[in-house]
């Protein structure tokens, strides 16, 4: 039942993209919504037990491609399409973008739901590539920005990178088997040498880290997202990332399952290594942007890089035959990924919401709160309260699991694993409280402030947005109930936990000896705090209040030109971590024009500001310019001979021949 409900959200996803190739936007648009739903339904039917395998009528030579959904599938796939069928029904802000912003949606679901399901590395690569190209078409589709195809290209170049590591990673992982299925990498991975095992696992990093935002592929997602509107970031950061990250955790955990070895124990201190620098960067970076986008971009990649130190850790726990461990810290990723994808939705159509009303993305107080109807203030908090990991909300309950796992570290046996993980647990402290920072920062300049204008934020944003922020909610509230839809999912190296992550109604580390926490007594608890500054304002009146006018610093009172803004707000942690952000600042001053004695006034002044990128000028500014030395170095070969052009696939040939023999 499950499998025929993915039929059908396969159905109406290519009814969708047909639809938008015939420029029947609204058909476009509710079928891919509907597709969604069909998703929902088998996402949820799947759940707690997975779906059986179906052999599709589709393959390569006399082999067929197999499809089934995994309880670790259903899950992020689940949360992650919730926010991906309000944005299909919402679609692109910008009227002439459209439809080919459906077609490239379709395109990203289609392929996300084949790396979800399909079980052959050959169909999984095509989905792989479907899902890159249909993010393209939609940033491209919508034509919010004139210069839109430069980032597109820069991010479809790094994903490229990924999609080959990847492939060398499943031809060597084929080797010997005799077929390109799932299930015969998982039987041929032990036979290998701990060596080839790790360099499969760095291809693996590398090829799926690509999509994920690890470093140093993350320097795409901003240029990329802030060209394209919230809908494609809500699709992006949601069902696509989930897809992303259940790759790399099939890939690390069901094809290379951790066994013993130096090399090995080397390879998953990378892991958690990577994933916690790469979410220090990727939030530190996302504290200075001054636009919805490109701050919550930045923000995915951080969430993606927290999932990955789980998996990580979980790696390390499946090692030491620490099974129950190793469960706890991959349900907590399962938990992390699926309360952002909610999260995350809802913040980025609320940013479409801020487009629609003011026509720009910028961070700036406009006072849009007080206008736009109450579900869009009530969904953006709580969505921006559980990114800033604020009780009672599910981020809360991912980052406090995220935190209790790694203060199990010291039941490892190597002390340099010991070590990481109390050094990774000091990078995560530094990681919340940017990260909260981050969020009051949207939310404050973003949504208030005072400002002349009359613009209104439209109503089916803010019913999407409420609806989302509530759906964190009550993931978080409920979560002694929804553990149970994880009752399956575990690695082949971990048992299955989610049943000892609760008693009752609290929440407890395998154990209520070490820790608890109860979301769901939290959401009672808080209101009855909030009466105790009802009981203070009560109280004031008592006494008499001083009031005295605000200080405008010798300047004329202007409550609008005076707000704070997005570079005012955090300009103390971009000196004191300029090391990192190497500020740029450029100003521009134009004189006045005519006598001699007024060229000395300044006429205009312009300020600009930015922070540098970490690995552009080292990394993939020295790349491009190298593959432009190829290019036209290459050029010559447009105009050889014909024996030429026989010779080289002659010995292209001959190498393909060649290679898979001496693999053997």
């Amino acid at each position: 039942m499950a499998n025929d409900a993915f039929g059908i959200a396969l159905i109406l996803w290519l009814a969708a993209a047909v639809a938008a190739l015939l420029r029947i936007t609204p058909l476009a648009r509710a079928t891919l919504g509907f597709g969604a739903v069909a998703g929902l339904v088998g996402a949820v039917m799947a759940l707690p037990n997975g779906s059986p395998v179906v052999i599709l009528p589709l393959g390569i030579a006399a082999s067929h491609w197999g499809f089934a959904i995994t309880p670790t599938a259903a899950w992020l796939m689940l949360l992650g399409l919730i926010p991906a069928a309000l944005a299909g029904w919402l679609a692109s802000p910008t009227r002439a973008g459209k439809a080919g912003w459906c077609f490239g949606a379709a395109a990203s679901l289609i392929g996300a739901l084949g790396v979800f399901g399909l079980q052959d590395a050959v169909g999984f690569l095509v989905a792989w590539e479907l899902m890159s190209l249909g993010g393209a078409v939609m940033i491209l589709g919508e034509r919010l920005v004139g210069d839109a195809g430069r980032p597109s290209l820069f991010m479809l170049a790094l994903l490229e990178v990924g999609s080959v590591a990847l492939m060398v990673a499943m031809l060597l992982l084929a080797t010997g088997t005799h077929g390109l299925s799932f299930a015969g990498f998982a039987a041929r991975a032990p036979l290998m040498s701990p060596g080839m095992q790790v360099w499969i696992g760095l291809l693996l990093l590398i090829g799926f880290g690509a999509k994920l935002g690890l470093l140093p592929f993350y320097e795409w997602f901003p240029n990329a997202y802030g060209s394209a509107s919230g809908a494609t970031g809500a699709l992006m950061s949601g069902v696509v990332l989930n897809a992303a990250f259940f790759g790399l955790a099939r890939g690390l955990a069901d094809w290379l399952a951790p066994t013993d070895g130096t090399a090995l124990t080397l390879f998953h201190g990378i892991v958690v290594a990577v994933g916690v620098v790469s979410a220090i960067l990727t939030v530190l970076y996302a504290f200075q942007q001054d636009d919805w986008r490109r701050l919550l971009s930045f923000s995915s990649a951080e969430n993606a890089s927290l999932a990955v130190v789980l998996l990580g850790a979980s790696l390390m726990f499946g090692r030491d035959g620490l099974r129950d461990l190793a469960g706890l810290a991959w349900i907590a990723a399962l938990l992390h990924l699926g309360g952002h994808a909610l999260a995350k939705g809802a913040l980025f159509l609320a940013a479409d919401g801020v487009f629609d009303a003011t026509g720009s993305y910028e961070l700036r107080q406009q006072g849009l709160l007080r206008r736009a109807a109450w579900p869009l203030g009530l969904g953006a908090l709580l969505a921006a309260g559980s990114l800033a990991a604020m009780p009672p909300q599910v981020g809360f309950v991912s980052e406090w699991y995220l935190f209790q796992t790694v203060f199990q570290g010291f039941h490892l046996t190597g002390l340099g694993d010991r070590l990481l993980l109390a050094a990774a647990g000091a990078g995560l402290a530094l990681i919340a409280a940017i990260a909260l920072a981050t969020f009051v920062k949207l939310l404050g300049i973003g949504l208030l402030g005072i400002a002349p204008e009359r613009q209104r934020i439209g109503l089916p944003y803010a019913l999407a947005v409420g609806a989302l922020g509530l759906a964190v909610t009550a993931l978080a509230v409920g979560m002694p109930g929804w553990l149970a839809a994880l009752a399956e999912a575990a690695p082949p190296y971990a048992d299955q936990v989610a049943g000892r992550m609760r008693e009752g109604w609290l929440l407890v580390p395998l154990t209520s000896k070490f820790a608890f926490i109860s979301p769901s007594k939290l959401v009672i608890a808080m209101p009855l705090l909030a009466l105790l500054p009802i009981l203070f304002l009560l109280l004031s009146h008592t006494t008499r209040v001083r009031r005295a006018p605000v200080w405008y610093g010798g300047k004329r009172q202007d409550p609008v030109e005076s707000a704070t803004t997005a570079l005012s707000f955090s300009q103390a942690l971009r000196e004191f971590y300029s090391f990192v952000y190497r500020p740029q600042r450029r100003t521009q001053r134009e004189l006045a024009e005519g006598s001699y004695g007024q060229r000395y006034f300044i006429h205009r002044l312009v300020f600009t500001h930015d922070v540098a990128p970490v690995f552009g000028p080292l990394l993939f500014l020295p790349a491009k310019r190298l593959a432009i030395a190829i290019a036209q170095r290459l050029r010559r070969l447009q105009s050889g001979h014909l024996n030429a052009y026989l010779a080289f696939i002659a010995v292209l040939l001959v190498l393909i021949l060649i290679v898979p023999l001496l693999l053997r």
